[in-house]
């Protein structure tokens, strides 16, 4: 026994030490290159050695087998010798995609692999930009690469959803070549407003500590965190701000004050100067396109000066939707949404002009109201009148829980349509929003900071024939900021190329009882 003990520290010890090596392989991929890297979308840029280890063993969810650090690095090693440019790759898929065409006799040469693989994004590739050459291929004076400027981007609000843009924004500013947070605009709420702002972006009840280091001018009113200098701009009007003068220009404004939510409100961050494009975090009326990342996103037109990103739920819920429709068909359902409570809320009984949210959202389950059902076909025009939905808050502070009644268009096997899910969350385009677990002790928490949209607990899958209901858990606050920014990227033409590409992912049928 006590030889095995030692066997067992020792190879984790190896292990850790594999994990230690990747760790500036992967900073300067990103740094450098603007290269996320991930396995099976967990992203490993500013991640412990631990953590990485994690991340490993979860590729087992792909297989039976947890990925091998040692193949890790391999894979590392070969991409800093290619230099690809931006793109978000997946370590795990291209280790399997090379073990496969090795065991047929098709590749033998790593390097060799990769560059077919990443063919697209490699600055030797047909159609690449010329070492030397600027964003219009043309090169600069001295011959060098000239970085991308980014794209400026403005927070008016810092509330909730604010502040985890913020967290978000910064962790992935890398060279700035992607978006640059430059400004939070919100209205002066007391002499030490400034320290105030800091702290709650530094401190999170629920999120934790902010990742990094926070410093306050507040001569200049700015805030740098983890270098990134970002200005406060006291306004109460969104009509009124003159960006340029603090060097900001065609910025994507991301209203998450919820104050406006029609066209002609939100218009008005576009008369204030160095404004370009606004965004809402919340769903928008009349007109305006409400995009969930992964299924409409590819409607998003340069001449879209409003958008919305759409609801919480409304991301959790539509890719999955979207998964179970095409393979199946959804011929109509019911979505009950069992949702944290929120600002809007009162703590305890008091005034409120929406019907029961006045009584204590501390102490109540209270039943509301939610468009989300309805709001699916924004984006999925097909299930227009096929959904229905209401909302139960309850006292939880984040980490909301969508539940789907759904009648199919065929039956779907309770083991079937796990697998499918499991597959695409994967493997499939949609495996950024849909994320899927298999566990009989998970509860709301563990799903606090999800980077998905949503998330499938197949144990707790219903099958009846046509009739199926699905849970899906989702961070109606971290996961749903990670689609906000998605849409921000998509917007502004840098959200990177996922490589290796995805596969379209088809239902696994079990073979029909003989007899």
């Amino acid at each position: 026994m006590s030889h095995e003990f030692d066997a067992r520290r020792q190879a984790w010890i190896a292990r850790e030490e594999l994990a230690e090596r990747m760790i500036p392989l992967i900073g300067g991929l990103y740094r450098d290159h603007g290269v996320v890297t991930s396995i099976h979308g967990r992203r490993l840029i500013n991640r412990s050695p631990v953590d990485l280890l994690k991340a490993h063993r979860f590729a087992r969810q792909a297989g039976d087998v947890e990925l091998d650090p040692a193949d890790t690095i391999l894979v590392l090693e070969a991409l800093r010798e290619l230099s690809p440019g931006p793109a978000s790759i997946d370590v795990a898929r291209l280790v399997a995609r090379f073990r496969v065409a090795e065991a047929v006799g098709e590749a033998s040469d790593l390097v060799a692999f990769l560059r077919s693989e990443l063919a697209s994004v490699l600055v030797d590739a047909p159609g690449a930009d010329a070492p030397g050459a600027d964003a219009s291929g043309e090169p600069d004076a001295s011959g060098a690469p000239q970085a991308a400027a980014g794209t400026d981007v403005v927070l008016y609000g810092f509330g909730r959803i604010g502040r985890l843009l913020a967290r978000i924004l910064i962790a992935h500013a890398g060279g700035g070549q992607g978006l640059n947070l430059r400004a939070i605009v919100v209205r002066k709420g007391s002499e030490n407003d400034l320290q105030k702002r800091a702290s709650l972006l530094r401190r999170d009840s629920v999120h934790g500590p902010f990742q990094g280091t926070i410093e306050v001018d507040e001569q200049r009113d700015t805030i740098l965190a983890n270098g990134t200098l970002i200005q406060v701009i006291y306004s109460d009007d969104p009509a009124t701000v003159d960006y340029t003068a603090y060097g900001i220009r065609d910025a994507i404004v991301v209203d998450n004050t919820g104050r406006w939510r029609d066209e002609a409100g939100l218009a008005q961050h576009l008369r204030s100067t160095g404004v370009a494009r606004v965004l809402l975090t919340a769903p928008g009326k009349g007109a305006i396109k409400n995009i969930v990342h992964g299924i409409n996103h590819g409607s998003i037109e340069s001449g879209d000066r409003i958008l919305s990103a759409a609801s919480c739920t409304t991301n959790a819920i539509t890719p999955v939707l979207a998964a179970i429709d095409e393979a199946y068909g959804v011929e109509r359902g019911h979505v009950e949404t069992v949702h944290s409570f929120t600002n809007d809320q009162n703590l305890i009984d008091n005034f409120h002009s929406g019907d029961r949210r006045g009584r204590s959202a501390v102490l109540n389950m209270v039943i509301t109201e939610t468009g989300a059902a309805k709001a699916v076909s924004k984006a999925l025009p097909q299930l227009e009148g096929k959904l229905t939905g209401s909302a139960i808050r309850v006292p939880t502070p984040d980490v909301s829980l969508a539940i789907l009644n759904l009648r199919l268009g065929r039956p779907a096997p309770k083991a079937e349509l796990n697998a499918y899910l499991r597959r695409v969350s994967l493997t499939s385009p949609l495996r950024q929003q849909v994320d899927y677990i298999e566990s009989p002790e998970v509860v709301s928490t563990d799903f606090v900071g999800s980077n998905r949209a949503g998330i499938v607990d197949g144990l707790a899958t219903i099958a009846d024939g046509r009739d199926v209901v699905l849970y899906v858990w989702y961070d109606n606050e971290y996961g749903y900021s990670c689609q906000v920014v998605r849409v921000i990227e998509a917007m502004a033409g840098t959200h990177p190329v996922v490589l290796p590409e995805r596969e379209p992912v088809r239902v696994e049928r079990a073979a029909a009882p003989v007899g």
